[in-house]
């Protein structure tokens, strides 16, 4: 039991600097971005899987796509994009897997993220990427309920 409670605990500090408010939502966006429509802090979605790392693209190999602007370090990565944006993008809008684990809309660090099944998640926080490690399959389930019930909103 005191383990629970120590996990929730951490849990809540992994995300508490976080948050999103549900003024995201109420504007519409599916799509974790900034002021200037950028998704994913300007990081390529694409470099994770065909570099196996983070690496910031450049807006001259701008998409438009899911009302955002996604940035890529090559024209080929801007291609392959294109071809298969639902492919490359990360899951649940580049918002925080583990944060929507737990039922809350959260911020991400590009440099925060693992590949599961072939899809691309972010996290908040390294110790947010270890707590989704901690139970992928149940953490991924409540992430997904999460999203579907923000997407009812």
């Amino acid at each position: 039991m005191a383990g629970l409670i120590a996990r929730g605990l951490v849990a809540l500090l992994v995300l508490a600097s976080g948050f999103i408010t549900s003024a995201v939502l109420a504007e519409g966006r599916k799509v974790n971005i900034d002021d200037n429509y950028v998704a994913i802090g300007g990081y390529d979605p694409v470099a994770y899987f065909v570099l196996g790392k983070p690496t910031m693209g450049e807006p001259k190999f701008e998409v438009v796509w899911n009302e955002a602007r996604w940035f890529f370090a090559s024209a080929e990565h801007r291609d392959i994009f294109r071809q298969d944006p639902e492919r490359y993008s990360p899951r649940f809008g580049g918002f925080c897997a583990m944060g929507l684990a737990l039922g809350y809309l959260a911020t991400v660090d590009p440099e925060v993220w693992t590949i599961i099944d072939g899809k691309l998640y972010l996290n908040h926080s390294e110790k947010g990427r270890a707590l989704l490690h901690e139970d992928i399959p149940g953490a991924l389930e409540r992430a997904e309920r999460s999203w579907q019930k923000l997407g009812e909103q």
